[in-house]
């Protein structure tokens, strides 16, 4: 498209933070070290995760960019960077969460196909943009619309990104009308990050926010929107990112029996310690008492569908006993779910401390405002894909007693 490229090798990467662990070099794929993650409330730039489908696209010449909007509309309509800077901005903090978030530990208990990931394939940001719903206004479709005149029922993003799934074609996806058009549902045309334009790999110079579902529909680098009858048929609606039972494997599989994954599930992780950490010999002598040691225990939590974090529940015992979390967000304001100054997109961090003893098994689980809770074990949730890991995250601590 005029000023917006995709190229069709990776000689022209962007640079990136040398602290990301790489899952896929090509395209490229990487995320922040867990206790990175949480160092913030507001994830820095280079430090969230990088989901990609291909080479990175490359701008031209940004006066000469626009997105072609068409479908099922009266008036078709091509928007410069300029005109969609015109129209009132709106900062929306939210959280991104790719579906395959915590994929390797699900491939622990049984392979499953798909870039790995441990459980930082997540950010919170302040995402900064025109709403969507004031863009289709503009188009005559108005606000609180879900069918238009044409019978338009879903409003489709394409992307200048080729990748391979699509055969070198855009990457695509689509929400339902009744979303995009809702001002209330926040969805963003976003040019800004953290108060920044948008760096390449987050999609420069213009990118579709959906809050509160999975990544995969928060497609970058837009190209044009069309406004169609039925759900998107790209591949990443219709072949991948959909839940199916752990019965179904690639034998007996049947994409058309499930609908595309939209909201992410209620979810909490550990941050501040690996799996398996030992604490070192001289630490432990100066907090050590009575074989317990004095552990700091924190991560984020988080849920779809702008849904608030209830309770983040943490045993130092394997599950046998639990202990509440205090929960935050924004410093000086205390959380609440669903409180009216939260940001109902945006992750929640948790922290506990606490004594444990010298080798034990922690685990969080979190409940969101509408009751939802973490399942217990990844083998009840295993899918072929590895997607939407929720459950109770585990990490294995030892406490070193050499030389004690």
């Amino acid at each position: 498209m005029p000023g917006l490229s995709g190229p069709s090798d990776y000689s022209q990467e962007p640079s990136r933070h040398p602290c990301l662990h790489i899952n896929a070099k090509e395209p490229f794929n990487a995320e922040p070290p867990r206790s990175a993650l949480v160092s913030s409330y507001v994830t820095p730039v280079e430090l969230f995760f990088k989901r990609n489908h291909g080479p990175i696209p490359l701008v031209d010449d940004i006066e000469r960019y626009c997105v072609d909007i068409s479908g099922l509309i009266e008036t078709p309509k091509k928007l410069y960077f300029r005109d969609i800077r015109m129209l009132p901005k709106y900062n929306v903090t939210a959280t991104l969460q790719c579906a395959g978030n915590r994929r390797t530990a699900m491939s622990i208990t049984r392979k499953v196909k798909g870039v790995g990931w441990d459980v930082s394939a997540i950010g919170n940001a302040v995402w900064g943009g025109a709403k969507l719903a004031d863009i289709l206004e503009l188009i005559g479709v108005p606000k609180l619309t879900s069918c238009t005149q044409s019978g338009g029922k879903h409003i489709e993003f394409v992307s200048v990104d080729k990748c391979e799934e699509e055969n070198g074609g855009p990457y695509k996806a689509s929400i339902p009308l009744s979303q995009a058009t809702n001002p209330e549902a926040d969805v963003l045309l976003a040019y800004e990050m953290n108060g920044e334009p948008l760096n390449r790999d987050h999609g420069y110079p213009l990118r579709v926010i959906v809050p509160g579902v999975i990544g995969a529909r928060s497609v970058k680098w837009l190209d044009s929107i069309n406004i169609i009858a039925e759900e998107c048929q790209g591949f990443f609606m219709q072949k991948d990112y959909k839940m199916f039972p752990p019965s179904v494997d690639w034998g007996n599989i049947n994409w058309n029996t499930r609908k595309p994954q939209m909201d992410f599930p209620v979810q909490s992780v550990i941050c501040s310690l690996e799996d398996m950490q030992s604490t070192k010999p001289g630490k432990v002598r100066s907090l050590c008492i009575h074989g317990f040691i004095k552990v700091r225990i924190s991560g984020y939590a988080v849920s779809g569908g702008g849904r608030g974090i209830e309770r983040v529940d943490v045993s130092i015992d394997g599950g046998k006993t639990w202990m509440e979390a205090t929960r935050f967000q924004k410093t000086g304001i205390p959380y609440i779910a669903d409180g009216i100054s939260n940001d109902k997109w945006a992750w929640v961090l948790f922290e506990l401390t606490v004594d444990i003893p010298q080798s034990t098994e922690i685990i969080a689980k979190a409940v969101d405002s509408a009751a939802n809770v973490q399942p217990e074990k990844v083998q009840d949730i295993w899918n072929l894909r590895g997607i939407l890991n929720t459950s109770w995250h585990r990490v294995h601590a030892r406490i070193g007693h050499s030389n004690m």
